[in-house]
């Protein structure tokens, strides 16, 4: 990635996540803490370099095409056993 992934809250979120649970009873309260903690994680969104962006959007439509010729070839041997179990559709 370009930047360096942290996966755990800092310490200033923690301890105003611990202060503020004898103000669980407040919803306002429920409702910053929930925000600060939001743009705490937005804030360690790395964003992918052009060339990584373009891996990540090959890797996607070499899948989906996969994926599609998977599920075709599936219906049409299941078209074929259907087809051979009841009999041609006249």
């Amino acid at each position: 990635m370009a930047g360096k992934a942290v996966d755990e809250p800092s310490g200033d979120v923690v301890a105003i996540a611990n202060q503020q649970k004898s103000a669980w009873r407040n919803p306002f309260a429920r409702i910053l803490l929930f925000i600060r903690q939001v743009i705490v994680e937005l804030k360690k969104v790395v964003t992918p370099t052009r060339k990584e962006l373009g891996n990540y959007v090959a890797v996607v439509l070499i899948f989906v095409v996969i994926m599609m010729a998977l599920v075709s070839l599936l219906d049409w041997v299941f078209a074929l056993a259907v087809t051979y179990v009841f009999g041609s559709p006249t």
